[in-house]
């Protein structure tokens, strides 16, 4: 997400500021190998097996990796009708994913006769990631999306005083967090749950998903005469860029009251973020 999304470099909001003018379109479409060997399995039956992906950077949408057509499974492929069309890349076609009584509708697409301003995509297949039961990167399996290797995700320890609370009932407050600085999202604050009120915190059933630091439980907070829903989120086992966060909260900053100040100076008021939002989760 960090070349075309959010805050990255081409993305809409976009901090920076370049040594030179840019003269290119404000929607940017950017091509690149994939060295990883990428499989995807459906019904216990591997569909692509690519040595030879490719990555698709587009302004405003998540990286999508296209393979060459020789590296997917033709015979697991049904037409369909469905097609779409896309101002920055042309008219896209269609297949269905069919293995014994299982099938993927529409789960694979194509730009057979690409726009001439687009890249040279055609030849190449595009799956939804949500349509095959696993994917694997060389031979570890990736969860939610692929991942984008211009995605940083930092875990670091920090003396800042945080303050969660809803109305005058306090959630939590520490001065040892771990502060994650993860690419094109807001900091994030996170306490060991040594500071957690958790007489105040209910399991949740909600999960989310993130590639790069793993399946996110939930809590909801009964405080300060509110029941607030989904209040705050941990990981309790962590992927290996997350391994800092195991046992840690967060709290979701748009419910309940979250103050993250300077070593010992005041509190500010930490920037409004969404976890689970349509780029990222939490």
């Amino acid at each position: 997400m960090s070349l075309t999304m959010g805050a990255g470099p081409f993305g809409p909001q976009s901090p920076g500021t370049f040594n030179f003018q840019r003269q290119g379109p404000a929607h940017v479409l950017y091509w690149e190998p994939v060295p990883q060997r990428i499989r995807g399995i459906l019904a216990g039956q591997t569909v692509v097996d690519s040595n030879a992906a490719m990555r698709l950077h587009e302004t405003g949408l998540l990286p999508v990796l296209y393979f060459p057509a020789d590296d997917v499974r033709g015979d697991l492929l049904a037409a369909s009708d469905h097609s779409s069309h896309c101002p920055f890349k042309g008219d896209a076609s269609y297949r269905s994913l069919r293995i014994g009584d299982r099938e993927a509708t529409d789960a694979v697409w194509t730009y057979e006769q690409p726009l001439d301003s687009a890249p040279p995509i055609a030849g190449y297949l595009a799956f939804y990631p949500d349509a095959l039961d696993a994917w694997f990167e060389e031979d570890q399996e990736v969860f939610t999306h692929f991942r984008d290797p211009y995605h940083r995700v930092d875990v670091l320890d920090s003396s800042r005083h945080v303050r969660v609370s809803v109305g005058d009932q306090v959630l939590a407050e520490t001065i040892r967090p771990r502060m994650v600085f993860e690419t094109g999202l807001p900091p994030r604050a996170y306490v060991p749950p040594e500071d957690v009120a958790a007489d105040l915190l209910t399991a949740s059933d909600t999960r989310t998903g993130c590639p790069y630091k793993g399946q996110a439980s939930y809590w909801s907070a009964a405080a300060g005469g509110q029941e607030v829903v989904d209040a705050a989120w941990s990981y309790p086992q962590p992927l290996p860029d997350g391994t800092r966060l195991a046992g840690y909260l967060s709290f979701d900053d748009n419910k309940v009251n979250v103050v993250v100040g300077e070593p010992d100076g005041p509190g500010r008021r930490g920037e409004p973020g969404q976890p689970g939002g349509a780029d990222e989760q939490p």
